[in-house]
């Protein structure tokens, strides 16, 4: 059962409404984002590039660009090491050509998911140096590669590490925590303690666009800098589809990303728009999240990532067609595959009794490794537990993570590491590689350190503002559109009305996997509710409150069954016509 709770944070809310010509409702809003002074609220509703953070506030930045320039100098041949997901493919495609307009010899090496796993390792390292490479660059990689940068020191290779992931540490005696940076000749991570960086928040492709716009800024060269906007577009896709939270600069370079992307140049990202059947002017972060993203990441998870990066640099139109609809294909693939894949979870869940686990740790040796997250964050949802998905792999278990409020799941691996061959990831997502005699004993410690209590698995809706559906008019949800982008850390208002009179409802969709509910308020007036949830479970929700047959006579039409709502409002196009649309996310 959720627990919901109404944000009681405090402020001026008829002052900011004033001054920045709002609603008391978008001010309650605004500060339950966190938002405390006139200056922070200004920067959110009408932040610009200006306002985002310069790029030699990172550490080692200026030693980095002093480097590559040096490079560019010396003729040395360079080589960009990245990730297989969709941040990599990006901060990839963003160093590459932007080192390539400054001159240099540059190439691209994005690890297979299968046979390198994830990140650098010795391989790449030594292919690198037969290559005749002079300078590795990371991106999205490299913070947790120590071994493999020494190994690339002493073949002579010089190694630049750019990534945003949590910095390795050891505890002291004392409890304190020692970092454990790779030995590279700059390292730029935002995670860093004795980075300054204001926002350390951002993706491995913003920490990759930070470095070209420095480049840029100090070489002067004007192809680089006319390519930035190319590379803003690429950094926003990279922050939604790594799931970074929409705040800070974070939010405005997504806001202005997607701006550039609804007129995009770049071939390969037009297509895929094109392809998925998607409106460029109508593009919003859950496109990127949802539709585009998974496009690219689908090629990394079935294939090679490499297409993804070859996709982004199509020269032609038709050659990035074609590339977006096998994109688009192995995606449709990949959906099919995780149907199956949660559907095995949820069995293996059942059959060894892991509901009473706080840490659930499913072995499925048979799915496709590239899957692992996917279904995790699946299984996450339903059950609201921190979640391992293991997978039989080419050399031993590959697994995913995805975690909950309240649990940070890289320290509590590192807390365990003894049970790992090789781990690394942030508070909310892990990956790690491992023995398959250890998945017991890991199952065990991590569930004897959880530290959660049971108040922690019941999840929690938070309503921005208890407003009644009278009161939620045309003006407001217009309004509510300077809030976007949404996503993780500024996701769409939620409003709560109490008792609303459920009078019939009819099933919507091909699959009738959606539907529209007519209620009446307490004030008498009658208003359209869509819901896009789990339909099954709404139903025997209602068979267990008002008795067997409610649901049905709901469909029917003869119901008055009485129900508080937690809903989203915004406006609707649908054949032409633009209206006020209430979609049902809770109920109780």
């Amino acid at each position: 059962m959720e627990k919901w709770f109404v944000a009681a944070k405090k402020a001026d809310f008829e002052k900011w409404a004033v001054e920045f010509h709002i609603s008391p409702v978008l001010a309650r809003v605004l500060r339950n984002r966190d938002l405390t002074e006139e200056a922070q609220v200004e920067r959110f509703l009408y932040g610009t590039l200006k306002d985002c953070y310069s790029p030699w506030l990172l550490k080692d930045m200026d030693r980095a660009v002093e480097l590559i320039l040096k490079a560019v100098e010396q003729s040395i041949k360079l080589r960009v090491i990245g990730d297989y997901d969709v941040d990599g493919i990006c901060s990839s495609y963003i160093l590459t050509k932007g080192l390539g307009l400054l001159g240099i010899q540059v190439d691209t090496a994005i690890p297979h998911r299968i046979y390198d796993g994830y990140g650098l390792n010795e391989h790449l390292i030594q292919e690198a140096a037969r290559d005749g490479i002079g300078m590795i660059i990371t991106c999205d990689n490299g913070i947790a590669a120590a071994p493999q940068i020494a190994q690339a020191v002493e073949l002579g290779i010089q190694v630049i590490v750019t990534d945003h992931h949590e910095v390795p540490f050891a505890l002291a005696e004392d409890g304190s925590r020692k970092e454990l940076l790779p030995p590279a000749l700059a390292v730029i991570d935002p995670k860093q303690e004795q980075c300054s960086y204001p926002f350390p928040g951002i993706c491995g492709g913003v920490v990759a666009y930070k470095l070209v716009t420095a480049l840029a800024e100090k070489s002067g060269n004007r192809e680089l800098n006319g390519a930035l906007e190319e590379f803003l577009e690429l950094a926003a896709l990279a922050t939604v589809c790594d799931v970074m939270e929409l705040k800070d600069e974070n939010r405005i370079l997504v806001k202005e990303g997607l701006k550039r992307l609804k007129n995009t140049k770049n071939p390969g990202l037009r297509a895929l728009i094109e392809v998925n059947s998607l409106q460029p002017e109508r593009l919003s972060a859950y496109h990127l999240g949802f539709v585009v993203g998974p496009c690219l990441n689908a090629t990394g998870r079935l294939d090679t990532a490499v297409r993804a990066l070859e996709l982004l640099q199509s020269k032609t139109t038709a050659e990035a067609m074609s590339a977006a609809r096998e994109l688009k294909e192995l995606n449709d693939s990949r959906k099919n595959l995780t149907a199956r894949g949660v559907e095995q979870a949820e069995e293996y869940i059942a059959e060894h009794h892991l509901e009473q686990d706080k840490v659930m740790v499913i072995f499925l040796p048979e799915v496709h490794e590239s899957l692992a997250g996917i279904i995790a964050g699946r299984i996450r949802e339903r059950y609201n537990h921190p979640v391992f998905l293991l997978t039989r792999g080419e050399e031993g278990v590959k697994g995913s993570g995805r975690s909950v409020e309240g649990y940070h799941m890289y320290e509590a691996m590192t807390a365990v590491k003894q049970y790992f061959t090789k781990f690394g990831g942030h508070a909310m997502a892990a990956g790690l590689s491992m023995e398959e005699e250890d998945i017991e004993p890991l199952r065990e410690a991590l569930n004897a350190n959880c530290g959660m209590v049971p108040e922690d698995f019941v999840p929690k809706v938070h309503i921005d503002v208890p407003m009644p559906l009278d009161y939620a008019g045309e003006e407001i949800a217009g309004e509510l559109e300077l809030l976007e982008p949404f996503g993780v850390g500024n996701p769409k208002p939620l409003f709560a009305q109490k008792e609303l009179t459920f009078l019939s409802g009819y099933l919507m969709g091909s699959n009738k996997s959606a539907a529209r509910y007519r209620v009446r308020t307490p004030e008498g007036s009658v208003k359209q509710l869509v819901f896009f949830g789990e339909l099954e479970k709404f139903d025997t929700f209602l068979d267990q409150k008002y008795g067997p047959g409610s649901a049905a006579a709901l469909y029917e039409g003869r119901a008055g069954l009485q129900i508080s709502v937690a809903y989203q409002l915004g406006m609707n196009t649908y054949r032409g016509r633009t209206e006020v649309q209430y979609v049902m996310q809770h109920y109780c």
